[in-house]
């Protein structure tokens, strides 16, 4: 190995400098965030990750000569995705790598790609994707090519040179993840979408809400009706429960702004209301934790609560996600979603300057429409990577997807 020295991170020494490095690389650049350490541990804490029941993780560092980290990266496989979704997709096991920071050395990046396809190998994998995170896509995932300003909350952040690094390395592209972004002061909604929506507002079969805050518990049953109907089937998702659903938006509660978080129902003949679609936002918490140097220790907790209660200093909202029961799409209901955020945007006191809506996949054109409907455009582009261990075979980008 030379000049390099790769270590599997073993000990709580390790984790730290693991933990740490990002920062240390990141020192002068004024855009980094630091994600927090417990959300980044959390990703690797066999007690909160479920991904552990049917799969594994590892950590490596890599030193200089010196003894001075110049990178780290995880190694990760689940199992039940990789021997499904993957498999049924490009006809072999796909393990993943992340967490993936580096010095601008492709030998010293080699080093790190290497360990974490050596210890997929061994895990019975055939290909790895990355940079991407051990569990759910909106967290850690995708390598920056574009739009190379303040992350968002969970959107990683990196330098220009990555893709670089990953390219060179034999990673081919296997989707792009698009961020579109809209000015809620000078950008408006398609003339298009407001038509669709008024097949929508107005009549007795069908009515749009904000969450309240005060009757929690059934916007998370609706939630849960609606995600797993739109999402849960759909390869690489996983179906949630009504405990997740429940504890997810109670954690959230102290930062949910009830303008972002939009429902829509079908009403039938006996005035039953089914929920049938949601459109969720959240404040961009990137805002708010920005200079904490990824700790949530007890003054920070203070800093927190003044930014978000007395100085509120977050003028951006970000996308959760989007979603609509199969029975109901191809109606246009998008639309009526789209235009119940809108009818909050014109209302007094309605803070946000920005809207940006994350994580688009190239291979989901539909969804991609409806946020060029909403006035948005492409302001950041991501890229999952893919590696065949078996350099001979075929390379295939991921399926076009219909009606998400």
């Amino acid at each position: 190995m030379g000049k390099f020295n790769l270590i599997k991170v073993s000990n709580k020494k390790e984790i730290k400098q693991w933990l740490d490095f990002p920062a240390k690389l990141y020192k002068n650049d004024p855009h980094y965030v630091r994600p927090l350490d417990e959300e980044v541990e959390s990703v690797f804490d066999k007690n909160k990750n479920k991904l552990f029941r049917h799969g594994d993780a590892a950590r490596f560092l890599l030193k200089d000569e010196k003894g001075e980290i110049v990178g780290r990266i995880a190694a990760f496989y689940d199992e039940k995705t990789s021997n499904t979704y993957n498999k049924e997709e490009n006809g072999q096991p796909t393990g993943g790598c992340g967490f993936f920071d580096c010095i601008d050395n492709q030998e010293a990046a080699n080093i790190l790609f290497d360990a974490a396809k050596q210890w997929n190998i061994e895990h019975g994998q055939e290909a790895m994707d990355g940079p991407i995170n051990f569990g759910d896509r909106d967290y850690f995932w995708g390598c920056l090519n574009d739009g190379f300003t303040e992350p968002v909350y969970n959107m990683p952040y990196n330098y220009p040179y990555y893709c670089k690094l990953f390219e060179n390395y034999g990673f081919q592209i296997y989707f792009r993840q698009l961020t579109y972004r809209r000015l809620f002061s000078t950008e408006g909604i398609d003339p298009i979408l407001h038509e669709k929506a008024k097949r929508f507002y107005g009549k007795p079969d069908y009515s749009f809400e904000i969450l309240d805050r005060r009757n929690i518990d059934k916007y998370a049953d609706d939630f849960l009706i609606i995600y797993n109907k739109a999402w849960g089937a759909i390869p690489g998702s996983t179906k949630l429960t009504r405990q997740h659903a429940i504890g997810l938006l109670n954690s959230m509660k102290p930062i949910i702004d009830p303008r972002l978080m939009h429902f829509a129902y079908h009403i039938d003949e006996n005035g039953r209301k089914e929920p049938i679609g949601f459109f969720l936002l959240m404040i961009d918490l990137n805002q708010i934790y920005k200079g904490l140097n990824g700790k949530m220790n007890l003054l920070n907790k203070l800093r927190v609560f003044w930014r978000v209660k007395v100085a509120r200093v977050c003028d951006r909202a970000i996308s959760l996600v989007f979603g609509i029961v199969p029975e109901h799409r191809g109606k246009g209901l998008e639309a009526g979603l789209v235009c119940s955020l809108e009818s909050q945007h014109i209302k007094k006191r309605f803070k946000y300057k920005e809207l940006q809506l994350n994580w688009i996949g190239d291979f989901n054109p539909p969804m991609m429409k409806i946020a060029e409907s909403a006035g948005a455009t492409v302001f950041k582009t991501h890229i999952t990577y893919r590696y065949l261990f078996d350099r001979n075979k075929p390379f295939t980008r991921a399926k076009l997807q219909k009606n998400k």
